[in-house]
């Protein structure tokens, strides 16, 4: 039983499933996911798009869902116990899963630690009873959940296998119907459409400054597989003159950005492993930002900076998300060639701290032999 409950998880569960497929054909994979896992040959019982959701406000209205899936699993682990547990991320709903696991005597791989580091730290006292093996992703986690006494491998980022551009920019551009020497911007609003009904339209209103500041200037909107060209239209807020909806090969269209408005995520990781300079931005409800000033003990929001151990990336959060400032902030960097440079300097040695590729084999030979004891 395999669970990812977001569109990251997705990917990286795909990738985990083909690996080790590559070593045992023969093993079978149910549970919950999104396009990439059910095309990696996973038996899906519910999709990640109905469960993914940011705060407390939104995890209301999908909650009898969230539920419903829940227990359904839970019953299956009970009636017909799977050999092995990959959870991924995830938490709030992979515990209490990989505890009952736990009770049926199923074996917990947990793939992709969930951000205990930055909030709610006690939780890690219960996933050291609940997980035999952990497999993280960043290089400060190992050392985290090693202090524990948990077996736990830094396997190193999966993004670096799979984070790469395949045409030039002159033939992305072309596809897109834009302009080969026009500065282009990039608007990436997040893959819920939650998150994106909050943050686009300030990122829209950035650029329509942006298209009266910087002219000549031209936008690349990426569309993640979980959201819709129709819903993303239909957001509130005009769309500047000058501006493609890309919804396949998003990559491409990150490598072809100068500069890129990104919503707090894996999509920052996966502008930096691209080398393309940004801003972070970040919105929750008022109830959901409270309770989070509360617990989160991390200087940064944005996983880049985290990696970092400083602001390289300038963050954008909450009050903050205000056009205006979000404007002048990247047209200062965009102006200041020196600016520009080192925040693309800085995203190389991003790269750098993250291992090397090839984390999804690697994670996939701990699962087998975890799965052959």
């Amino acid at each position: 039983m395999i669970i990812a409950g977001e569109a990251s998880g997705d990917l990286h569960g795909s990738n985990l499933v083909r690996a080790m497929h590559e070593m045992d054909p023969g093993i079978h994979f149910y549970g919950l996911g999104g396009v990439r896992m059910e095309e990696a040959g996973v038996d899906l019982v519910a999709r990640s798009s109905e469960m993914a959701v940011v705060g407390l406000t939104e995890v209301f209205s999908r909650l009898p869902r969230i539920l419903q899936v829940f227990f359904d699993l839970r019953k299956d682990l009970r009636e017909s116990p799977p050999d092995l547990l990959i959870p991924i991320d995830y938490p709030d709903f992979n515990f209490p899963l990989a505890a009952a696991a736990k009770k049926q005597g199923v074996r917990v791989f947990y793939y992709i630690s969930p951000q205990v580091w930055a909030w709610r730290k006690g939780r890690v006292a219960k996933m050291k009873k609940i997980v035999d093996r952990m497999a993280v992703i960043f290089p400060f986690e190992a050392d985290f959940y090693g202090r524990t006494g948990m077996e736990v491998h830094f396997v190193g980022h999966p993004l670096l296998d799979t984070v790469r551009v395949k045409s030039s920019r002159e033939e992305v551009l072309g596809r897109l119907g834009l302009e080969t020497g026009c500065r282009t911007i990039g608007i990436l609003p997040g893959s819920r459409e939650g998150e994106v009904r909050r943050i686009l339209p300030d990122m829209l209103g950035t650029a329509r400054i942006l298209s009266q500041r910087l002219s000549p200037v031209q936008f690349i909107l990426p569309v993640a597989d979980t959201l819709s060209e129709e819903f993303v239209r239909n957001i509130g807020g005009a769309f500047p003159k000058r501006l493609a909806l890309a919804k396949d090969h998003i990559y491409d269209a990150i490598g072809a950005m100068d500069f890129a408005m990104v919503a707090s995520g894996t999509a920052t990781l996966e502008t930096a492993l691209l080398g393309t300079p940004m801003i972070i931005v970040y919105r929750v409800s008022p109830l959901t930002y409270a309770v989070g000033r509360m617990l989160v003990d991390v200087e940064h929001i944005g996983i880049v900076n985290i990696i970092a151990g400083k602001t390289i990336v300038p963050e954008f959060i909450q009050g903050d998300v205000v056009p205006e400032k979000m404007a002048e902030a990247i047209i200062q960097i965009l102006s200041d060639e020196k600016k520009y440079g080192e925040m693309k300097k800085n995203l190389s040695k991003v790269r750098e701290n993250l291992g090397q590729p090839g984390a999804s084999r690697r994670a996939a030979e701990l699962a087998y032999k975890l799965l052959q004891m």
